[in-house]
Protein backbone atom coordinates (compact mmCIF):
# COMPACT_ATOMS: atom_id res chain seq x y z
CA UNK A 1 0.00 0.00 0.00
CA UNK A 2 2.67 2.90 0.89
CA UNK A 3 3.35 2.80 -2.83
CA UNK A 4 -0.09 3.91 -3.44
CA UNK A 5 -0.49 6.02 -0.93
CA UNK A 6 2.86 7.86 -1.26
CA UNK A 7 2.15 8.40 -5.26
CA UNK A 8 -1.64 9.49 -4.05
CA UNK A 9 0.71 12.14 -1.23
CA UNK A 10 2.80 13.33 -4.27
CA UNK A 11 -0.35 14.13 -6.24
CA UNK A 12 -2.42 16.18 -4.21
CA UNK A 13 0.59 18.24 -3.57
CA UNK A 14 1.06 18.63 -7.23
CA UNK A 15 -2.73 19.05 -8.31
CA UNK A 16 -2.07 22.19 -5.11
CA UNK A 17 0.52 23.37 -7.04
CA UNK A 18 -0.67 23.18 -10.81
CA UNK A 19 -4.23 24.59 -9.58
CA UNK A 20 -6.02 22.84 -11.59
CA UNK A 21 -9.21 24.03 -9.42
CA UNK A 22 -11.71 23.59 -11.90
CA UNK A 23 -11.01 19.61 -12.70
CA UNK A 24 -10.65 19.24 -8.92
CA UNK A 25 -14.20 20.81 -7.85
CA UNK A 26 -15.72 18.29 -10.63
CA UNK A 27 -14.00 15.42 -9.36
CA UNK A 28 -14.69 16.35 -5.63
CA UNK A 29 -18.54 17.69 -6.32
CA UNK A 30 -19.09 14.01 -7.89
CA UNK A 31 -17.06 11.87 -5.45
CA UNK A 32 -19.93 13.90 -2.69
CA UNK A 33 -22.80 12.96 -4.76
CA UNK A 34 -22.01 9.35 -5.84
CA UNK A 35 -21.14 8.80 -1.44
CA UNK A 36 -24.00 10.49 -0.60
CA UNK A 37 -25.89 8.29 -3.37
CA UNK A 38 -24.91 5.17 -1.74
CA UNK A 39 -24.73 5.53 1.63
CA UNK A 40 -26.73 8.24 2.88
CA UNK A 41 -26.21 11.86 3.84
CA UNK A 42 -24.74 11.87 7.21
CA UNK A 43 -21.48 11.75 7.49
CA UNK A 44 -21.06 10.11 11.14
CA UNK A 45 -22.31 7.15 9.75
CA UNK A 46 -21.19 7.30 6.06
CA UNK A 47 -17.22 7.30 6.19
CA UNK A 48 -16.76 7.49 2.32
CA UNK A 49 -18.60 10.57 2.73
CA UNK A 50 -17.35 11.66 5.72
CA UNK A 51 -13.48 11.37 3.88
CA UNK A 52 -15.36 13.57 0.30
CA UNK A 53 -16.36 16.19 3.01
CA UNK A 54 -12.45 16.74 4.55
CA UNK A 55 -11.00 16.92 0.75
CA UNK A 56 -13.75 19.14 -0.43
CA UNK A 57 -13.18 21.56 2.69
CA UNK A 58 -9.24 20.96 1.95
CA UNK A 59 -9.30 22.40 -1.79
CA UNK A 60 -11.47 25.18 -0.04
CA UNK A 61 -14.98 24.55 -1.85
CA UNK A 62 -17.71 26.62 -1.10
CA UNK A 63 -20.13 25.21 1.85
CA UNK A 64 -23.14 25.69 -0.64
CA UNK A 65 -21.07 23.76 -3.52
CA UNK A 66 -20.77 20.47 -0.76
CA UNK A 67 -24.18 20.52 0.41
CA UNK A 68 -25.96 20.62 -2.93
CA UNK A 69 -23.66 17.80 -4.13
CA UNK A 70 -24.64 16.02 -1.04
CA UNK A 71 -28.44 16.95 -1.42
CA UNK A 72 -28.19 16.06 -5.26
CA UNK A 73 -26.48 12.07 -3.92
CA UNK A 74 -29.77 11.87 -1.79
CA UNK A 75 -32.74 13.11 -4.21
CA UNK A 76 -33.27 16.61 -2.59
CA UNK A 77 -31.94 18.46 -5.70
CA UNK A 78 -32.10 17.40 -9.34
CA UNK A 79 -28.35 16.36 -10.84
CA UNK A 80 -26.90 14.56 -13.61
CA UNK A 81 -26.91 11.28 -13.95
CA UNK A 82 -24.08 9.70 -12.97
CA UNK A 83 -22.53 5.81 -12.84
CA UNK A 84 -19.52 4.44 -10.73
CA UNK A 85 -17.26 2.18 -12.41
CA UNK A 86 -14.34 0.10 -12.13
CA UNK A 87 -11.79 -0.37 -14.75
CA UNK A 88 -9.55 -3.76 -13.91
CA UNK A 89 -6.52 -2.78 -15.95
CA UNK A 90 -2.31 -4.11 -16.26
CA UNK A 91 0.46 -1.04 -16.34
CA UNK A 92 4.30 -0.90 -16.89
CA UNK A 93 6.18 -3.98 -15.55
CA UNK A 94 2.64 -6.28 -14.67
CA UNK A 95 1.17 -3.77 -12.26
CA UNK A 96 -2.05 -4.34 -11.19
CA UNK A 97 -4.61 -1.37 -11.74
CA UNK A 98 -7.72 -0.54 -10.23
CA UNK A 99 -9.45 2.36 -11.78
CA UNK A 100 -11.97 4.07 -10.21
CA UNK A 101 -14.40 6.27 -12.74
CA UNK A 102 -17.42 8.47 -12.32
CA UNK A 103 -19.04 9.45 -15.32
CA UNK A 104 -22.10 10.84 -17.06
CA UNK A 105 -20.96 9.25 -20.19
CA UNK A 106 -20.09 5.24 -20.12
CA UNK A 107 -18.95 5.06 -23.64
CA UNK A 108 -17.10 8.08 -23.52
CA UNK A 109 -14.98 7.07 -20.26
CA UNK A 110 -14.24 3.68 -21.22
CA UNK A 111 -12.86 5.02 -24.88
CA UNK A 112 -10.87 7.60 -22.77
CA UNK A 113 -9.74 5.01 -20.26
CA UNK A 114 -8.73 2.32 -23.14
CA UNK A 115 -6.89 5.15 -24.93
CA UNK A 116 -4.55 6.54 -22.21
CA UNK A 117 -3.74 2.88 -20.94
CA UNK A 118 -2.77 2.02 -24.74
CA UNK A 119 -0.41 5.41 -24.84
CA UNK A 120 1.57 4.71 -21.49
CA UNK A 121 2.03 0.94 -21.78
CA UNK A 122 -1.12 -0.49 -20.11
CA UNK A 123 -3.94 -2.31 -20.95
CA UNK A 124 -7.24 -2.95 -19.79
CA UNK A 125 -7.79 -6.54 -18.10
CA UNK A 126 -10.84 -8.91 -18.39
CA UNK A 127 -13.33 -8.93 -15.59
CA UNK A 128 -12.05 -10.80 -12.35
CA UNK A 129 -7.76 -11.02 -13.17
CA UNK A 130 -6.97 -8.01 -10.93
CA UNK A 131 -9.94 -7.55 -8.85
CA UNK A 132 -9.03 -11.22 -6.85
CA UNK A 133 -5.73 -9.05 -6.00
CA UNK A 134 -7.63 -6.49 -4.05
CA UNK A 135 -9.48 -5.67 -0.50
CA UNK A 136 -11.50 -2.78 0.19
CA UNK A 137 -10.12 -1.80 3.50
CA UNK A 138 -10.38 1.61 5.29
CA UNK A 139 -6.94 3.49 6.05
CA UNK A 140 -6.33 5.98 8.55
CA UNK A 141 -2.97 7.82 8.74
CA UNK A 142 -1.13 9.59 11.73
CA UNK A 143 1.59 11.60 11.01
CA UNK A 144 4.87 10.15 12.75
CA UNK A 145 5.95 13.05 14.82
CA UNK A 146 2.65 12.87 17.00
CA UNK A 147 3.44 9.63 17.38
CA UNK A 148 5.80 8.94 20.94
CA UNK A 149 4.72 5.63 21.75
CA UNK A 150 4.51 3.34 18.44
CA UNK A 151 3.48 -0.12 20.50
CA UNK A 152 1.30 2.17 22.55
CA UNK A 153 -0.17 2.98 19.61
CA UNK A 154 -0.13 -0.12 18.12
CA UNK A 155 -2.64 -1.50 21.39
CA UNK A 156 -4.80 1.42 21.04
CA UNK A 157 -5.59 0.76 17.10
CA UNK A 158 -5.89 -3.02 17.97
CA UNK A 159 -8.14 -2.60 21.18
CA UNK A 160 -10.97 0.07 18.70
CA UNK A 161 -11.17 -2.50 15.48
CA UNK A 162 -7.67 -1.88 13.69
CA UNK A 163 -6.20 -4.87 11.70
CA UNK A 164 -2.46 -3.54 11.41
CA UNK A 165 -0.44 -0.61 11.65
CA UNK A 166 2.43 0.26 9.57
CA UNK A 167 5.50 2.57 11.03
CA UNK A 168 7.70 2.02 8.28
CA UNK A 169 5.72 4.77 6.78
CA UNK A 170 5.35 8.31 7.18
CA UNK A 171 2.12 9.19 7.51
CA UNK A 172 1.54 5.84 9.71
CA UNK A 173 -0.75 3.75 8.01
CA UNK A 174 -3.63 1.69 10.33
CA UNK A 175 -5.73 -0.78 8.23
CA UNK A 176 -9.17 -1.91 9.20
CA UNK A 177 -12.13 -3.63 8.04
CA UNK A 178 -14.35 -0.96 6.55
CA UNK A 179 -17.37 -1.08 9.48
CA UNK A 180 -14.59 -0.31 11.98
CA UNK A 181 -13.15 2.91 9.96
CA UNK A 182 -15.40 5.37 11.90
CA UNK A 183 -14.77 3.62 15.47
CA UNK A 184 -10.98 3.78 14.75
CA UNK A 185 -10.99 7.01 13.90
CA UNK A 186 -13.06 8.56 16.85
CA UNK A 187 -10.47 6.55 19.13
CA UNK A 188 -7.78 8.49 17.42
CA UNK A 189 -9.55 11.47 17.24
CA UNK A 190 -10.10 11.76 20.97
CA UNK A 191 -6.95 10.40 21.89
CA UNK A 192 -5.75 14.25 19.98
CA UNK A 193 -4.56 12.76 16.89
CA UNK A 194 -4.38 14.30 13.69
CA UNK A 195 -6.22 11.82 11.21
CA UNK A 196 -6.96 11.48 7.58
CA UNK A 197 -8.96 9.01 6.62
CA UNK A 198 -10.40 6.85 3.24
CA UNK A 199 -11.61 3.77 1.90
CA UNK A 200 -9.06 2.49 0.08
CA UNK A 201 -8.42 -1.20 -2.39
CA UNK A 202 -5.47 -2.72 -0.60
CA UNK A 203 -3.07 -5.08 -2.67
CA UNK A 204 -2.46 -8.42 -1.26
CA UNK A 205 0.74 -9.14 -3.07
CA UNK A 206 2.74 -6.35 -4.57
CA UNK A 207 5.24 -5.73 -7.32
CA UNK A 208 8.45 -4.17 -6.90
CA UNK A 209 9.11 -1.58 -10.22
CA UNK A 210 12.79 -1.23 -11.01
CA UNK A 211 13.05 3.03 -12.16
CA UNK A 212 12.78 2.52 -16.03
CA UNK A 213 9.44 0.82 -15.28
CA UNK A 214 8.55 3.51 -12.22
CA UNK A 215 8.90 6.17 -14.66
CA UNK A 216 6.30 4.80 -17.56
CA UNK A 217 3.88 3.67 -14.79
CA UNK A 218 3.96 7.19 -12.72
CA UNK A 219 2.92 9.28 -16.29
CA UNK A 220 0.10 6.52 -16.68
CA UNK A 221 -0.96 7.54 -13.66
CA UNK A 222 -0.34 11.13 -14.33
CA UNK A 223 -2.17 10.63 -17.25
CA UNK A 224 -5.02 8.99 -15.69
CA UNK A 225 -4.99 11.69 -12.83
CA UNK A 226 -6.00 14.57 -15.70
CA UNK A 227 -8.88 12.72 -16.58
CA UNK A 228 -11.89 14.36 -15.46
CA UNK A 229 -14.12 10.73 -15.21
CA UNK A 230 -11.03 9.10 -13.12
CA UNK A 231 -11.25 9.27 -9.33
CA UNK A 232 -8.97 7.26 -7.96
CA UNK A 233 -6.67 4.85 -8.91
CA UNK A 234 -5.26 1.78 -6.86
CA UNK A 235 -2.23 -0.67 -7.69
CA UNK A 236 0.03 -3.29 -6.27
CA UNK A 237 3.10 -1.16 -7.40
CA UNK A 238 5.97 -0.91 -5.11
CA UNK A 239 8.63 2.25 -5.61
CA UNK A 240 11.34 3.77 -3.30
CA UNK A 241 10.97 6.72 -1.80
CA UNK A 242 13.85 8.64 -3.33
CA UNK A 243 13.24 7.47 -6.56
CA UNK A 244 9.14 7.94 -6.93
CA UNK A 245 10.15 11.85 -5.22
CA UNK A 246 12.65 12.53 -8.36
CA UNK A 247 10.34 10.93 -11.25
CA UNK A 248 7.64 12.75 -9.73
CA UNK A 249 9.32 16.31 -9.75
CA UNK A 250 9.85 15.44 -13.43
CA UNK A 251 6.08 14.80 -14.42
Amino acid sequence: MSGHNKWANIKHRKSAQDAKRSQMFTKLIRELTIAAREGGGDPESNPRLRTAIENAKAANMPKDKIESAIKKGTGELEGEELSEIMYEAYGPGGVALLISVVTDNKNRAAQEVRHVLSKWGGSLAESGAVSWNFERKGLITVPKEEVEDIDELMMMVIDSGAEDLNENTDPIEIVTAPENLTQVRSTLKEAGFTVSENLAFLPKTSVKLPEEDAEKLLKLLNALDDMDDVQEVFGNYEIDDEVMERLAANL
